[in-house]
């Protein structure tokens, strides 16, 4: 059983919930960006919650069905050829599944029965777009293996979430280097807005820039996901899936965890704020 990739979208990788415990070594977690889309799309096809699917960012992807394939669809909202979003869809042999343009949020998770069938590397089947880790970014023609069907089956026909906020509001804890910036609190009442110089790596922030209080060097530190760190405009950097293990530029907070799959789904050009945890 395989899925034929027959358009990649605009940018569509392999992950699952990533490689954790190689920070040492120099490599990152990496997996999925919105992970509780991620583990929502497995749910819905029967797989356990770590089983490798796609990560397809603002729609575009078509997959055609070598045989009777059952998939879902979660994350970001777009409109699909067949189904709906947050619920199992049956595909017959040679029918093809197409995702439009999303229109909210910025991350799909598309999870297929059997889970994408992608040797691991490290144990784990992401895709690390800055490690250069794990299968390759997904293109037209490709051939994806489906691993066996899991014993269980889909309990449900619909799982509906609440629509995405349109001005997202992340909560952070202090950071590290809090005390580098002449007014730290600044961050808490600014706006910014989100660059579309932004990827799984990090996501870049526009908007007045936070003054230095010290501008000597800093040695490189080890950094985590949701790190807030702040190059020298003044702009922060939101590390995330793909940030590198550690940074020499000084952490001014760091989101909370369970706020990164809401800045997974942030899109360019949209507002987003910062309030203490």
């Amino acid at each position: 059983m395989k899925l034929e990739v027959v358009r990649p979208g605009f940018a569509t990788t392999v992950q699952d919930l990533g490689r954790p415990g190689h920070a040492a070594l120099g490599v990152g977690r990496s997996g999925a960006a919105d992970r509780e889309s991620f583990r929502l799309a497995n749910r819905l096809v029967g797989n356990p919650d770590d089983a490798a699917a796609l990560e397809v960012t603002l729609g575009g992807l078509v997959l055609r069905a070598s045989g009777v394939t059952t998939v879902a669809v979660t994350g970001a909202a777009c409109p699909l050829s067949k189904g709906g979003p947050n619920g199992p869809i049956t595909l017959w042999p040679g029918e093809e599944l197409a995702l439009g343009t999303a229109v909210s949020g910025l991350r799909c998770y598309v999870a297929v029965r059997g889970g994408i069938d992608v040797p691991p590397v490290l144990g784990s089947r992401a895709t690390d777009t800055l490690g250069k880790l794990g299968p390759p970014p997904v293109t037209a023609g490709m051939l994806l293996p489906i691993g066996p069907a899991p014993r269980a089956f889909p309990v449900v026909d619909l799982a509906p979430r609440a629509a995405l906020p349109a001005e997202p509001v992340l909560r952070v804890t202090p950071g590290p280097r809090r005390d580098w910036f002449t007014a730290p609190d600044e961050l808490l009442s600014t706006v910014y807005t989100v660059s579309p110089d932004s990827d799984r790596v990090g996501i870049r922030l526009t908007g007045p820039a936070l003054a230095r209080a010290r501008h000597d060097e800093l040695p490189s530190e080890a950094c985590v996901p949701g790190s807030l760190q702040v190059p020298p405009s003044g702009r922060p950097i939101l590390f995330h899936a793909d940030h590198p293990t550690t940074g020499g530029y000084p952490v001014i907070a760091v989101v909370e965890e369970a706020d990164l799959d809401l800045a997974a789904q942030l899109r360019p050009g949209q507002t987003v704020r910062f309030r203490a945890a």
